[in-house]
């Protein structure tokens, strides 16, 4: 079952996708995040053309983890952002991840805005696992039995600014505040487990083009965990809630422009501009496709004052 969240005449529903052309909508003031949380699909009234609607985020999640779990785009966006060859040994490790902003979802055709003081603009294509039942310290044979559904997820990066403030140590800041868009709708869990492979892995065809240009192209099972292991390793000391979503970390072969320009040790092809197009497509879940245009000049705050680190 395919669920989404959409404007229609100015008001905010949620409902079933049927087929490619219409929506099923739910009653009034039903949250895609309480049939989440429920596990329970409410009836669902007269259909509604699907080109009519406004796609929304398919939920307002309660938390946003991203991980890295893709270890040929370690190896290329490594190289861009922080100058270095080659992975980590501590990526092997642990499915590691960061938290992003859970507030600054975006819709599948939405524009995005340039963010501020951003000259190296780059998406991210990525699959995001939303959870349905709460749970805590969770063994990966658990973890499936919580996963709800899938959505695509495209962590929109500014690779300029990531680059400066990671070398304070603290993670990507403002590089990823500004944008990630979620969608076209949550697909349930029970409509990917046929691409599920022998490894446990969901083999799903992931394509990023820019301009009608294809530039990534690749395999979710080509992670290094399957979802079950991102889930259960989020887990761990720590209570996953309904709605929290986990994104799989950019896949490999184009799954984003910085993996490419490290690759090719230049920016080509080139960061996003105002007019560019994104769309990524996913096997089995849909494809969302969003337009860059023109943000707003950074607010100046001065540099930090030295200090004579006076003692009382």
């Amino acid at each position: 079952m395919r669920l989404a969240t959409y404007l229609h005449q100015g008001a905010r529903r949620c409902g079933a996708v049927e087929g490619d052309d219409r929506i099923l909508p739910f009653p009034d003031g039903t949250a895609l995040l309480d049939v989440v949380a429920s596990g329970s699909v409410p009836e669902t009234g007269p259909a509604i053309p699907l080109a009519d609607v406004r796609l929304l985020p398919p939920l307002e999640p309660p938390s946003v983890r991203d991980f890295v779990a893709f270890e040929e785009h370690v190896e290329g966006v490594r190289k861009a952002v922080d100058g270095l060859s080659g992975v980590p040994d501590a990526w092997y490790d642990a499915p590691t991840f960061y938290f992003s902003n859970p507030h600054a979802m975006v819709g599948a055709h939405d524009d995005v805005p340039l963010p501020p003081g951003c000259h190296d603009l780059d998406f991210e294509l990525e699959v995001a696992a939303v959870i349905g039942r709460a749970g805590a310290d969770l063994s990966p044979g658990q973890a499936r039995a919580h996963i709800f559904g899938y959505t695509i997820f495209n962590d929109w990066s500014a690779r300029d600014l990531q680059s400066r403030e990671m070398r304070v140590g603290l993670g990507p800041c403002k590089g990823k505040d500004f944008a990630t868009t979620l969608g076209p709708w949550l697909v349930t869990a029970d409509e990917l487990e046929p691409y599920r492979d022998a490894d446990g892995f969901l083999r799903l065809v992931l394509t990023a083009e820019v301009n009608g240009k294809v530039v990534g192209r690749d395999l979710l099972s080509n992670m290094g965990w399957p979802f079950e292991d991102l889930v259960a390793y989020a887990s761990r000391g720590a209570r996953l809630r309904p709605g929290d979503v986990l994104g799989s970390g950019t896949c490999g072969n184009g799954g984003c422009l910085a993996e490419l320009w490290g690759l090719a040790a230049e920016q080509t092809p080139p960061p996003l501009t105002p007019g560019d197009t994104v769309t990524l497509t996913v096997e089995g879940i849909g494809t969302v496709s969003n337009t860059i245009v023109p943000g707003v000049a950074p607010v100046p705050i001065p540099r930090a004052r030295k200090r004579t680190r006076e003692r009382p």
